[in-house]
């Protein structure tokens, strides 16, 4: 009889598992065409020059918190954008 609770428990867990994959790929998705309507608005240009002063100042923090404030995004994703720029600009 426990075996079959174990079991259920396990098919319950993969279920949830598989659940969790596909919600990770819609928002994947969905994160994709968020960016393409942003582009196609001129949203990140607006972002990125206003990040990219502060960036040039030296204030990443800053640039990071403005960037989350302006997009939704999150601190790993902000902080990845952010370090993108300050990557770009040692480069030029």
């Amino acid at each position: 009889m426990e075996y079959i609770y174990i079991g259920l428990g396990l098919l319950i867990l993969a279920c949830l598992i598989l659940v969790i994959s596909q919600l990770r790929n819609s928002l994947v998705r969905i994160n994709i065409t968020l960016d393409k309507i942003a582009r196609q608005m001129g949203v990140l240009d607006e972002v990125d020059d206003k990040i990219k002063d502060l960036v040039s100042e030296g204030k990443k923090i800053e640039a990071v918190k403005r960037y989350r404030k302006i997009t939704g995004a999150g601190l790993k994703e902000a902080n990845d954008y952010v370090d993108k720029l300050i990557a770009k600009e040692l480069n030029d």
